[in-house]
């Protein structure tokens, strides 16, 4: 049977993990074929697709075969497999396609929003599990401008615009003056906008910011905070929300104590999020 012949071409590879992949990929990719029966022009198109998703992927922004995954589900499959033991730990989700690493290092409340839009302050504080607060834990922080686009993403954006790394202070303490996250279209030009478009499925996520948080003896937390009140949350076109991981944006004054720490002239919003890492 060509399948086992296929299989067992890969039985000499030196690395078993590696050999289990490949021969696992083969079962399923060969059951997937038999059962769905492509026309020659179909498994051309197929080939097409993921040959266009290959030429929209660049070095530093754009990784469109990760916005693939994410659309079909896979990345947060592979998230929920591993991160599938309850610890207490702030749940995980997405990474996205538009990370960027060597951003601006900002201090405390800094405000990282070069473009327009409706203040926010994001605080809390990074814990350990038992609720111990954890001293200069990094927080990488990235999130959208109000036309739906990051900085890298969009070359009208300033270097660096809504992106930073804050630190936590003595008491685990963190505090980030940004913008308010809006909704926003996953990009819609390469393979996989034809994709949701052929299949119905709009390309929206629900507003969020998203948070990469190191420190030295924990494990790295991927995740974001959602805006609860937005209409995407039932329906984010990569599957990312998790309840525990929204948040309300209060509505604050002008002229209060906050304002004042973080010189806000105006009326602004308050999020706050306490993060807790597991142990590395």
């Amino acid at each position: 049977m060509l399948t086992e012949q296929v299989v067992a071409s890969f039985e000499n590879t030196p690395n078993p993990r590696l050999r289990a992949l490949m021969q696992s990929l083969v079962r399923h990719l060969h059951a997937f074929v038999r059962e769905t029966e492509p026309t020659e022009a179909e498994w051309m198109t197929a080939i097409r697709f993921l040959t266009e998703t290959g030429k929209m992927c660049d070095d530093v922004v754009r990784q469109e075969f990760i916005l693939l995954s994410d659309t079909l589900g896979v990345s947060m499959l592979v998230d929920a497999i591993n991160h599938r033991y309850a610890t207490g730990a702030t749940e995980t989700t997405v990474f996205g396609p538009f990370y960027m690493e060597g951003m601006p290092e900002r201090t405390f409340g800094e405000n990282m929003a070069h473009t327009p839009g409706e203040p926010v302050v994001v605080r809390g504080r990074v814990l350990t599990i038992d609720g111990a607060p954890i001293t200069d834990a990094v927080l990488d922080v990235w999130q959208t401008a109000q036309n739906g686009m990051y900085s890298g993403q969009d070359t009208q954006q300033p270097h660096g615009n809504l992106r930073g790394r804050y630190r936590t202070d003595a008491e685990g303490r963190y505090a980030i003056t940004t913008i308010l996250p809006v909704s926003y279209p996953i990009p819609t030009d390469g393979p996989v906008g034809k994709m949701l478009d052929a299949t119905g499925r709009h390309p929206w996520r629900p507003a969020h910011l998203h948070f990469m948080i190191e420190a030295p003896g924990y494990r790295t937390l991927v995740t974001h905070l959602f805006d609860e009140s937005d209409p995407y949350l039932k329906s984010d076109a990569v599957f990312g929300v998790k309840p525990s991981l929204m948040v309300e944006y209060r509505q604050r004054d002008a002229h209060d104590q906050l304002a004042r720490q973080f010189e806000l002239s105006g009326p602004y919003r308050e999020a706050t999020y306490d993060f807790t890492l597991d142990r590395g």
